[in-house]
């Protein structure tokens, strides 16, 4: 469970920027899109190696996928591992609303 709430930390970390998040509404509201980084940053308004760095942070968490065509890579949303994250969330808030009988003092649940 330690493991998960890391985990679900650094995506937080990641999504808590309003530059991604518009890069994953972008590649999310028409999945069969992909962009690379020269479209993206030309859509943000920013520069390259901005729209690059977001990217990356993206990239690490997994939200989004690369394909190389050419000399270019296209990035689009990797929907398993948003579904999953959704999935982790869910379970987050499932036990962080569940009583606990010894005055706040629960036990981890043994998964």
């Amino acid at each position: 469970m330690i493991e998960q709430v890391k985990k679900m930390a650094e995506v937080f970390k990641a999504l808590g920027d309003p530059t991604r998040l518009r890069i994953i509404r972008m590649l999310a509201s028409n999945p069969e899109d992909t962009l690379c980084v020269a479209d993206l940053a030309v859509r943000l308004g920013s520069t390259q190696p901005a729209a690059s760095q977001h990217i990356k942070v993206l990239k690490n968490v997994g939200i989004l996928e690369a394909n190389r065509v050419g000399f270019r890579i296209y990035y689009r949303i990797n929907t398993n591992v948003m579904l999953a994250y959704k999935a982790d969330l869910d379970e987050l808030f499932e036990m962080a609303f569940a009583h606990c009988p010894q005055m706040g003092e629960c036990e981890e649940r043994k998964d």
